[in-house]
């Protein structure tokens, strides 16, 4: 806990609230751009605290860090100099986590001629073993690691695999039965749709318990939909596929992105980009594990004015809470959106907050119970950078206008009257913000808590959605509310 509140004290030199209801910290940097910033990857260790894994492509490089309790500890090159590491902005190394375990994958460089290592470390990051090489590729070629954890604590990669001459993409999958000190023979992953592996899209691996998904973009004649390979032997054979894109986006050429998602309960949520409008949009999906069903798609965002395109969404929960990242470029500005959920399965709270408001690349979100860490690429200062986020129980996107200590009222309302009724009245001061769906503050005033009820100020406000802030009583309580 002391270490969650010293971040909470360094990254918050001031805090917003946005759309989400979440409190959010100042910016602040990972390391310095001397040890590069390309592709950011970010986890929880066991007290909750974030590491964070990225890449330095001009050095071949591969740096790790992670939260000592006060500060960010100094960059650790996690490859040797005999083990030059593939790095670049759309791909690069990967890690995982489960409570002070941390696995670390990278494949050497040239990509041709070399293979894919594994380090890991059992005291959060303090110490890393030497690496292990992961994949029998024989006379095969190999890319794209990505890892997870199984039910055991083990390492569980994937991968891209060619023959020899860079033909038969696929993604393959090989497990260690421990601790990342040696691996299996692969075992094929993909291959449900017919056709090859877009050979130029990372893949992402989302497991829970003996359940394992492995999505990735597949290539059938140019059909560049996303899909899912789904096992429930924790990665030892794979029993079926489900299409978690049906935008149908058909291109002669390659996106250079993949797929992103995690697994709650029953439920594969998955979040990748298509193209298939004609603009290159960020989409969600829900995917039924036990029908190996695609349930649902819709789009991130609604349209968005100046949108040029979108990018490289990642997603994360913690529980039943979920949250979305993704690039943008909006009116010339390469922007870092967000989205949060406190009940995944309830679904995400109308619009999104421009996290970053430019010089964005690319980024990634891990939680804790009652954090949310977001780190990305910043193009302008060459850093990786990190921001904090405080988020509490009755989340924006379900949040009842009848639970809690009061009522708000009507809901929907006109601009002529708002109320907030308190179920036991008294004359103590309350404070209220009303905020729009980008999470800028429109409107605070300041009453009490009598009988009648506390009339807000909305009469400068146009027809929309808005999210309220209540503080009273030293408690702090959101609503949403339709105008």
């Amino acid at each position: 806990m002391k270490s969650i509140v010293n971040l909470i004290l360094i990254l918050a030199a001031h805090t917003t609230f946005a759309q989400t209801g979440i409190i959010w910290s100042q910016t602040a940097d990972v390391a310095s751009s001397q040890f590069g910033n390309m592709h950011p990857r970010v986890v929880i260790d066991g007290a909750g605290d974030p590491m964070i894994l990225w890449g330095k492509g001009n050095a071949n490089q591969v740096f790790f860090t992670h939260w000592t309790g006060n500060s960010f500890a100094s960059p650790v090159a996690m490859n040797p100099n005999t083990i030059p590491v593939f790095a670049a902005s759309w791909a690069g190394p990967d890690l995982a986590s489960r409570g002070d375990t941390v696995y670390v994958v990278f494949k050497q460089t040239p990509e041709d001629a070399n293979n894919i290592y594994l380090v890991h470390s059992f005291d959060g990051g303090v110490n890393f073993s030497a690496p292990v090489s992961v994949d029998a590729i024989a006379d095969s070629i190999s890319r794209f690691p990505t890892v997870s954890v199984d039910a055991k604590g083990n390492p569980v990669v994937a991968f891209m695999k060619f023959n020899p001459d860079w033909t038969n993409a696929r993604f393959v999958l090989a497990k260690s039965e421990d601790q990342g000190n040696s691996f299996s023979t692969d075992v094929l992953g993909s291959g449900y749709s017919g056709g090859e592996v877009c050979s130029c899209c990372p893949a992402s691996l989302a497991t829970d318990g003996n359940t394992t998904a492995l999505l990735y973009r597949n290539n059938l004649n140019n059909l560049r939909n996303s899909w899912a390979s789904i096992s429930y032997d924790g990665g030892n054979s794979f029993g079926g596929g489900i299409e978690i894109d049906n935008t149908d986006w058909i291109i002669n050429a390659c996106p250079a992105t993949g797929p992103d998602g995690v697994i709650v309960g029953n439920s594969l949520y998955s979040v990748f980009m298509s193209a298939a409008s004609g603009k290159s949009l960020c989409y969600r999906s829900h995917s039924n594990l036990n029908t190996q069903q695609l349930e649902m798609l819709e789009p991130l965002t609604e349209n968005v004015a100046g949108l040029a395109q979108q990018n490289y969404p990642r997603i994360a929960t913690s529980g039943e809470a979920a949250a979305i990242v993704w690039t943008q470029t909006v009116n010339g500005d390469a922007q870092l959106g967000f989205q949060f959920t406190n009940n995944i399965s309830n679904g995400y709270s109308p619009g999104y907050e421009i996290l970053v408001p430019n010089n964005v690349v690319s980024a990634d979100v891990a939680f804790s119970a009652t954090k949310i860490y977001v780190v990305w690429e910043d193009l302008s200062s060459g850093k990786v950078k990190i921001k904090s986020g405080s988020y509490i129980s009755s989340g924006a996107s379900d949040l009842s206008n009848t639970s809690g200590s009061f009522q708000i009222f009507p809901n929907p309302a006109s601009s002529s009257g708002l109320y907030v009724q308190f179920d036991v009245p008294d004359a103590s001061r309350v404070n209220y913000k009303i905020f729009n769906t980008q999470g800028q503050q429109l409107v605070s005033g300041v009453g009490a808590a009598t009988d009648v009820g506390l009339k807000m100020d909305v009469s400068s406000l146009s027809s929309g959605i808005y999210f309220i802030r209540i503080s009273h009583h030293g408690q702090v309580e959101f609503r949403k509310v339709i105008l």
